[in-house]
């Protein structure tokens, strides 16, 4: 992969095919690889004529590893991706985010409107508001000496996934301690561009796409049917939503 410095900071990305930019911003504890390139996103995108750009969140996969939770604050790594647009010369692009990269991208919207065409975001409804609870069992469970002394439901959940892509999890539970900062909804309803909002059908952890998309100038929301927040990442109907408003939006 290709690394840029973000205020210092390596910062590692991809860039696949041709056409009208699409950046993608993975969830907590994956990557550009596993989020987007093993779920079949990238080779949608690609066959749907647009450019996919993965980076990866500071944190993880090849970018660069820390250990203060300071470094770790959703508008901090949204000027990550701010960065990486300017690094690559980029105007305007779509984004797409999911969960953790959902959050990224809703700061992104604040933070650099000027560079997001439309957004799309995965697995994050009214939690982008009201937090998440479950912080402290997830950090407990990566800072486990093993999988074994992990009982929490959500934090085994987390440490197997952690374990499985080799994620160095000191970094990933120092991002759990800040990266789920709330936006304030104010702050969310002054996010100006259109953005669609998706949720799997049995997410118990991202709260209403509704509820959300309704606090947007220009939001919409879509169910994705029969999936929780893991399986709802590489859906098939989630992609085919995604596609048709990006498509709907590059014609607008």
């Amino acid at each position: 992969m290709s690394t840029f410095l973000s205020d210092g900071i390596s910062i590692a990305y991809e860039i696949y095919g041709e056409g009208v930019p699409v950046l993608l911003i993975h969830g907590f504890g994956s990557s550009g690889v596993i989020n987007w390139v093993q779920t079949g996103w990238v080779e949608a995108l690609n066959k749907a004529g647009y450019q996919a750009i993965t980076i990866d969140d500071r944190g993880h996969g090849l970018s660069e590893k820390l250990y203060d939770p300071a470094d770790y604050y959703p508008a901090l790594m949204a000027q990550d991706a701010a960065n990486l647009l300017a690094h690559l010369g980029i105007e305007r692009v779509f984004v797409i985010g999911y969960s953790m990269g959902a959050r990224i991208t809703a700061f992104l919207a604040r933070l650099a409107p000027e560079r997001v065409r439309a957004a799309v975001m995965g697995g994050m409804g009214m939690a982008l508001v009201t937090g998440l609870s479950d912080s402290r069992e997830i950090i407990d469970g990566l800072n486990a000496a093993s999988l074994a002394d992990v009982t929490h439901p959500t934090g085994r959940q987390f440490r197997i996934f952690a374990d499985h892509s080799k994620a160095d999890r000191q970094a990933l539970a120092a991002c759990m301690v800040t990266s789920r900062q709330p936006m304030d909804i104010d702050e969310v309803r002054k996010i100006a561009v259109p953005v669609l909002v998706a949720v799997g059908e049995t997410d118990d952890m991202a709260g209403s796409a509704q509820e959300l998309a309704a606090l947007l100038p220009r939001g919409e929301a879509f169910t994705i049917p029969r999936r929780n927040h893991m399986l709802a990442t590489g859906d098939a109907k989630f992609k085919e939503a995604a596609l048709a408003f990006l498509e709907r939006n590059a014609r607008a």
